[in-house]
This record gives structure tokens, C-alpha cells and sequence, in this order.
């Protein structure tokens, strides 16, 4: 009994185990990818191209920093008072005004009181416009030209055929550059052709025979 005990552990020893053989084709599968995968090795050559071309990148950005600091900082020196600028020409405009209210007063005409006041409204716009002009708020020259939307604003046409079409004629408002950037445009009246009746009279007879 003993005897045969032992044969049948032995024979359950010697067994052979079953393989499973789609898991075995996977592993091989997995085992020959990782040996055909080589892992590419940086040079030393190629690992110093990679830190040069890192340091000339950064180079050229702080160079890219630097060049719009140095406009910041140029534009906030030439331009910093823009908004200043804009509101004192105002002031301007109302001594202006003023000064024509106290002209067209009929009871103040011709009187010494009035041409006294207006000569100081003329001072103090004379050295208003002098303090602007040093800080290089200059006016703009209008009447006689060639209405230009970049700095003109035409407001009004005038009949006016001793000028061409589009040709500045009156300054409602004055205009000012600061440096080279438009401060204000300059509101303005421009010419145009005065229509002949007799010739439109002539044109709409030939539209109604037609």
C-alpha cells in the first residue's frame, strides 16, 4: 500500500505542466521588442550644439526685452503727458470762446474795458500755446490745404469756386500734433463747387423729356 502511494506522488510530481500558448507567444513578443529597442545615446558633440542653441535663445530673448523696455521707457518720456496735454488744450478752446462771447456783446462794444480784456485773453493764449510749443505741442496749419483725414475733421462745406473741391477753408477748431502723434485733429470747413441753377434747371429738363 505504501509502495503504491509513492508511485502515484511521483507520478503526480513528474507530471508535465500545461503551457498556455498565447501567453507564451506574447511574452516572447514583449522579450523581442525590448531587445530590438535600442536606447539612442546623446554625444557629447550633440548635448553642447543643444546647450548652445539653448543660451542663444535666451540671449535673444532678453535682447527682445531690453528693445521693448528701452521703447517703453522712450515712449512714457516723450509721451507721458499726452492725456495733459490733451485736456489743457481745453482751457484754450474756452479762452477762446470767452473771447468771442465778450466781442459780439453788444454793450461792451467799442468800450476800453473790452479791448483791455480782450488784449490779456490774447496774452494768456499767446503764452499758453509758447509753454506748449516747448514741450513740442505744436498747431496744426490748416487753412489753404488739401483736407487730409489723418489730421482734419471736416465738419462744413463751403460754397467756394475760386478753390478746388475739398480744400480747407475755415478752422472750426484748431488742431495739435505732440512730437509725431496727433494730439487732436482740426475740425474744419471745406470748399466746394457752387452748383449753377441755370445748368441744373437745364440738366433736370433733360431728365424729364428722357
Amino acid at each position: 500500500m505504501e509502495k503504491d502511494q509513492n508511485i502515484n506522488t511521483e507520478n503526480q510530481e513528474g507530471e508535465p505542466k500545461e503551457v498556455n500558448l498565447e501567453d507564451q507567444g506574447n511574452q516572447d513578443e514583449i522579450d523581442s521588442s525590448e531587445n530590438t529597442t535600442e536606447t539612442k545615446e546623446i554625444t557629447p558633440e550633440e548635448k553642447i550644439l543643444e546647450l548652445e542653441d539653448k543660451v542663444a535663445r535666451a540671449f535673444a530673448e532678453m535682447e527682445n526685452q531690453r528693445r521693448r523696455f528701452e521703447k517703453e521707457r522712450e515712449d512714457a518720456f516723450n509721451y507721458g503727458g499726452f492725456t495733459f496735454a490733451k485736456e489743457t488744450l481745453n482751457l484754450i478752446d474756452n479762452l477762446e470762446r470767452s473771447k468771442k462771447i465778450l466781442e459780439s456783446d453788444v454793450v461792451l462794444k467799442d468800450s476800453e474795458a473790452l479791448k483791455k480784456t480782450l488784449e490779456h485773453f490774447d496774452i494768456i493764449i499767446k503764452d499758453m500755446v509758447s509753454i506748449l510749443s516747448k514741450n513740442g505741442i505744436i498747431a496744426l496749419d490748416s487753412i489753404g490745404k488739401k483736407l487730409d483725414p489723418n489730421f482734419h475733421q471736416a465738419m462744413m462745406e463751403v460754397d467756394d469756386n475760386q478753390k478746388e473741391p475739398g480744400t480747407i477753408v475755415q478752422e472750426i477748431q484748431k488742431g495739435f500734433m505732440m512730437k509725431d502723434r496727433l494730439l487732436r485733429p482740426s475740425l474744419v470747413g471745406v470748399s466746394k463747387r457752387t452748383e449753377n441753377k441755370e445748368d441744373k434747371s437745364e440738366e433736370n429738363k433733360e431728365n424729364s423729356d428722357n
